[in-house]
């Protein structure tokens, strides 16, 4: 069962905002903005405004590769004209922009992504700008807190079920390992779960990531919440496969089809538990280069 996702709000001046991640990007509801002014009419007088008109124009040139720059021009001609009128459901559909959203439903209204809602609340005052973004930055503090509670916890369980799997390779590996090779059998089977997981070993990691190796960091140093997650179930199996007597390509398979399956569950549930580590304040998208 999908959870539903926590709910987001800015307190600013009394009035609470919400925001939604749309397309992995924030987006503030302008309809909780103007609460402290004169509701829809206030963005309906924003959009007829030139400047704003220019700004949503350049914003979109910088973040929409799609944007309709004819029909743009054709809306910007007519901006700031006595009879000039602009909605947020007509700007979008003529210019496929994707800055302004209109979102339905009980919790709906029209959103804008942060940048745009920054340049809404200066509309709104410059005081009302300043307690906006400073609460932003506040909700976005907290959130990386939590996330890097959780993964440390997450870090600490998954070094214990670690030691689970190297008390089965104790057990029953390394008794029937060649004598040359039995200092590596721990090694080996903390590559499987690597290759499981994210697709290269601990070596294959250092090589490609020489910096940060040198700085003592290591392939799950770079996890995100939910690969640690996955690690945890992946090495208590990999100790029961152990036990059980299956050979190491099965358990790989096995393995390998497990972390895919939970990996796709746990991203429906929540999605910014897929994010990488880089330290102790930033996160990056699990797709991303550095």
């Amino acid at each position: 069962m999908m959870l539903p996702k926590r709910k987001r709000k800015l307190q600013v001046k009394g009035t609470e905002i919400s925001v939604k991640e749309i397309g992995g990007e924030d987006y503030i509801s302008l309809t909780d903005m103007v609460q402290i002014k004169d509701g829809t009419f206030f963005v309906k007088s924003w959009l007829r405004n030139r400047n704003t008109v220019e700004f949503l124009g350049i914003w979109e040139s910088l973040n929409n590769p799609d944007f309709n720059w004819h029909e743009f021009d054709l809306i910007r001609r007519r901006a700031g004209l006595n009879n000039f009128n602009l909605s947020v459901k007509e700007w979008t559909e003529k210019t496929n922009a994707i800055g302004l959203r209109a979102v339905a439903g009980r919790y709906g209204g029209t959103f804008a992504h942060k940048d745009i809602a920054f340049e809404f609340g200066m509309w709104i005052s410059p005081a009302f700008k300043l307690y906006l973004v400073k609460d932003y930055d506040r909700l976005k503090a907290a959130e990386n807190n939590k996330l890097q509670l959780e993964w440390d916890v997450r870090r600490v369980l998954a070094s214990t079920t670690y030691s689970v799997q190297t008390d089965a390779v104790k057990d029953y590996l390394v008794p029937q390992a060649l004598p040359w090779n039995k200092k590596y059998q721990y090694a080996n089977e903390a590559d499987l779960i690597n290759l499981a997981i994210f697709g290269m070993t601990a070596s294959e990691w250092r090589t490609a990531n020489p910096t940060r190796a040198k700085h003592g960091e290591n392939i799950r140093d770079m996890a995100s919440i939910n690969e640690l997650l996955i690690m945890e179930e992946l090495q208590l199996h990999n100790a029961q496969y152990i036990e059980k007597g299956l050979d190491k390509e099965t358990r790989f398979n096995k393995l390998r089809q497990e972390a895919e399956v939970k990996r796709i569950a746990l991203a429906k549930i929540d999605p910014a538990k897929n994010l990488k580590r880089l330290d102790g304040n930033t996160y990056l998208e699990a797709g991303d280069k550095q």
